[in-house]
């Protein structure tokens, strides 16, 4: 954010003088009003990011003032204004939505470390409200969602392929979105309007596969005690979407082709075949090809399946998407649970983003869902997703040594070399607060810093700040 709008409110004319003073070199937009209802009337207007708030006021207190704060709509962040000692007080107003809080006589250098964190708190919020724009501008494909290159091609070949009646055979990674896929293309068909009907064939006992796939009359077998219609038959009118169909044993492979290319099925222990209108989408995650090498799968079943092939691309390959992905499946966990989420931690998507995630998307989807149950704060930040924490090896005298770190050298310098000092002050600061117990004072002496520009470090490291 190049200019962060800041309100000061606070009755005390020196006050606000003070905290302008210490902040106006820093190029930020500063404003003051004089009490906390004339503070509201400023905020309900709009364009403000941070308020200072005094807590003593005449008239309407601090603490009854950040009440209403709280419950405008898209309220900015708040900064409590307390008095040495009144720390209590000040936690409070923080378990009551406020920000932070600083204490007077603060130290200016702490005062505008504090603002900077709050600016990039405040370009969090604007990073997921841009999120939120993008979903909401992507949802034509349902709960398929991509920005990236890859996933426009896939996006273009969905639009092209759903009008028509071809069959599709979509390949990908277990976890990809084959299924969804599949969901989009039906629902932007002329079939929209019929039966959606799913057929895994690797989840379905081999003796009753072709039983549940084509169907069967009364007494066709022992137990079958009446007649039963297929996934076939009850597709008909709308999609049947057949996953996993490499799974599908060579017996039963020409039955299919021969329904392929007949549109009729014959039911197990029936004499006459019946009509089927079925518009068929396959998927696997199987090399089919090399399957037709090997001879585990018939080579004129593959060619008449593969009419348009629609690969999807492992999500380690487009990780541009993962922030549109995590978005959408914390909004999706905040419903659920009905608990309100603000978003996540710039420093956690950049964790998210660095995964290999060999589960895909779905992978994803439990890792936030995990961190949603779990967290403790509104804001999943990095120590939200312990599993996904980088293990570094620990040098020989015990103590990890930052030299040990692995260097990225596909990033550029100046990038790579953050990353190495981010990682250093995580360490060395975590290492500290074990050696003190935990104490956050004593620490911070040790540390050569104030207590509260230490807590700040530690929210900005992923730290999870210890009970003292």
């Amino acid at each position: 954010m190049e200019k962060l709008s800041v309100l000061i409110i606070d009755d005390e004319k020196g006050a606000r003088f003070a905290m302008r003073r210490a902040l106006e070199k820093e190029g930020y937009q500063l404003q003051e009003a004089t009490d906390g209802g004339a503070g509201i009337d400023r905020i309900k207007a709009g364009g403000i990011d941070l308020v200072f708030l005094d807590f003593q006021m005449p008239g309407m207190d601090g603490m009854t003032a950040l009440g209403q704060i709280m419950g405008l709509a898209s309220p900015p962040l708040v900064v409590m204004v307390t008095a040495f000692g009144s720390e209590k007080l000040a936690v409070e107003a923080i378990k009551r939505g406020a920000y932070d809080y600083v204490a007077k006589p603060y130290d200016v250098e702490e005062l505008r470390l504090l603002v900077k964190r709050a600016a990039e708190q405040a370009t969090l919020r604007q990073e997921n409200l841009r999120l939120k724009a993008e979903l909401s501008r992507v949802r034509g494909f349902g709960n398929l969602l991509g920005s990236s290159e890859a996933m426009r091609k896939v996006f273009d070949k969905i639009e092209k392929v759903s009008p028509t009646e071809v069959t599709v055979l979509i390949c990908g990674a277990s976890g990809t979105g084959k299924e969804l896929v599949a969901k989009a293309i039906h629902a932007k068909s002329p079939r929209s309007r019929g039966p959606f009907v799913v057929f895994d064939c690797s989840n379905v006992d081999r003796a009753l596969i072709r039983s549940e796939l084509f169907g069967h009359e009364k007494g066709a077998y022992t137990g079958a005690e009446t007649e039963r219609a297929g996934s076939f038959e009850r597709a008909s009118g709308g999609t049947l979407f057949l996953d996993e169909v490499g799974e599908l044993d060579l017996e039963l492979q020409p039955r299919l082709l021969r329904v392929l290319e007949t549109r009729e099925v014959l039911r197990l222990g029936a004499e006459k075949p019946r009509k089927v209108d079925v518009r068929l989408i396959l998927a696997t995650n199987r090399d089919l090809a090399r399957m037709v090498a090997e001879g585990t799968f018939r080579e004129d079943l593959y060619h008449r399946l593969s009419v348009v092939n629609l690969a999807l691309p492992p999500l380690r390959e487009r990780p541009e998407d993962i922030p549109l992905l995590a978005c959408r499946f914390l909004e999706e966990t905040s419903e659920r649970l009905s608990r309100p989420f603000r978003g996540i931690t710039q420093e956690a998507l950049a964790l998210l983003m660095q995964q290999p995630w060999t589960g895909n998307v779905r992978q994803l989807r439990n890792a936030i869902e995990s961190a949603a149950v779990l967290a403790e704060h509104d804001l999943l930040a990095p120590e939200d997703f312990p599993t996904l924490s980088p293990q570094r090896p620990a040098s020989p005298g015990g103590s990890e040594c930052l030299t040990h770190a692995p260097i990225d050298t596909g990033l550029p310098f100046k990038e790579a070399k953050q990353r190495l000092i981010v990682e250093f002050e995580r360490r060395y600061i975590t290492a500290k607060l074990m050696s003190c117990q935990g104490n956050i004072s004593k620490a911070a002496r040790e540390l050569g810093m104030h207590r509260q520009s230490l807590q700040q470090k530690l929210r900005a490291l992923g730290i999870k700040e210890p009970v003292e």
